[in-house]
């Protein structure tokens, strides 16, 4: 049955907003007096909007309100539910029951009604393809055609689980750093904000010419009290407009792009992790049955830089022209010499897909020692820089003390 969301008045005056399985609205209207409530208004599940006039059902879309940690738990319940031999309208029930949030609930209520008129659970997925992504859809439809689901999506799960803990490792590993940071930016921001004017003052009326650090101290404490403000509105400012500017452009995303991967240590961390990420999903594809020129086009639409999509795209049809998958990416020149030896000892034995998932392991162990190598470097740099600036600030102060003697005469 369809999904309604509702808002109703309860027997104690209480607004209550919930999702309803119902024949109709009219249906739904009914059900809700039988429980006492007075419906103020029903709205099917898969036509509610935001405010913004959007709709507000994205399942598996971090920008929805869903985080990583939810993603993973509903994936992995719907993958447990079926290999426990329930039907998938079931499954479907039970984890839309089990879930808190209202929009969840009708997302997945939408999906089962589709399933329980006839259609496959991909085709249903398919329907909210703001929610689920090609990666999800394909490999479901996958594992229908074969009637591994239960299998297929216990992969989906161990893989959402491990995004979702990465995540939260780097999240971890960047409070402290982050803290040190702040904190930092704070004491400066003080110091010249409130503490180096007044001392500075005191040297105001002694007409005599100051050290060259105190003068460039004075420039930088009043240029922050009097254009402080304004410069973090414009730095937002410029920040918003380049955001937006590389949306609605994809040559300058793709410009940018380019010099992103330029850089000596965040290119190669982004360059690995886009491949490990593209290693990861043919795997996943690849084991649910999913045809290799497919399983290539679907994973490198999740590729987020543009110039390693790019000629992901042309292997792709290199591939389609007769060409061996581990020569057609080492044409990209993106992928590390090992994984594309791996990659063609996995062609040759037949065993791909566990080379692939191999490849993406290595790649993916790769970026965790980045992370680790990079954070253990950022700290100390944070502290000498910090250390660096406060003693500029405390030199410039103190210097025309220690040359008081010139200055009085």
């Amino acid at each position: 049955m369809p999904a309604y969301h509702y808002v109703a008045i309860s027997q104690n005056g209480r607004e209550q907003k919930g999702v309803i399985e119902a024949e109709s609205e009219k249906h739904a209207r009914q059900l809700l007096r039988d429980k006492s409530f007075v419906p103020v208004r029903v709205q099917p599940a898969q036509e509610k909007k935001s405010s913004a006039g959007k709709a507000s059902f994205a399942l598996f879309k971090k920008s929805r309100g869903l985080s990583s940690k939810e993603l993973a738990l509903i994936t992995r319940q719907f993958a447990t539910l079926l290999s426990a031999g329930l039907p998938v309208e079931e499954a479907l029930l039970a984890v839309a029951e089990q879930a808190d949030k209202p929009r969840v609930k009708g997302l997945l209520f939408s999906v089962r009604s589709k399933v329980v008129e006839g259609h496959s659970l991909a085709a249903a997925l398919r329907d909210h393809p703001e929610a689920f992504t090609d990666l999800f859809s394909a490999t479901v439809a996958a594992g229908e055609k074969t009637g591994h689901l239960d299998k297929v999506l216990l992969r989906l799960a161990d893989y959402t689980e491990q995004q979702w803990q990465m995540r939260q490792k780097l999240k971890t590993a960047l409070i402290y750093p982050s803290m040190i940071v702040l904190v930092a930016i704070g004491i400066v921001g003080f110091l010249l904000e409130y503490v180096v004017p007044k001392m500075i003052a005191v040297y105001g009326n002694l007409n005599q010419a100051l050290p060259a650090m105190t003068e460039i101290l004075i420039s930088i404490s009043y240029f922050v009290k009097s254009y402080g403000l304004y410069t973090l509105i414009v730095i937002a400012a410029g920040i918003f407009i380049w955001r937006r500017a590389l949306k609605s452009s994809e040559a300058l995303r793709e410009k940018s792009h380019r010099l992103l991967l330029r850089l000596p240590l965040l290119g190669y961390a982004v360059k690995t992790a886009d491949t490990a990420r593209f290693s990861r999903t043919l795997s996943i594809l690849s084991a649910a049955g999913v045809p290799i020129l497919e399983a290539m086009n679907i994973s490198a639409q999740l590729i987020t830089t543009l110039p390693i999509r790019d000629s992901i795209e042309q292997a792709v049809l290199h591939v389609r022209e007769g060409a061996a998958i581990h020569l057609a990416l080492k044409q990209t020149t993106y992928f590390s010499p090992m994984s594309i030896h791996m990659i063609a000892s996995g062609e040759a034995s037949g065993q791909l897909e566990s080379m692939l998932e191999r490849v993406a392991q290595n790649q993916e162990d790769e970026i965790s020692r980045l992370i680790e190598v990079g954070l253990a470097l950022f700290e100390p740099a944070v502290i000498l820089i910090m250390g660096a600036i406060v003693l500029f600030i405390v030199l410039a102060v103190l210097l025309p003390i220690f040359n008081l003697n010139e200055f009085t005469g």
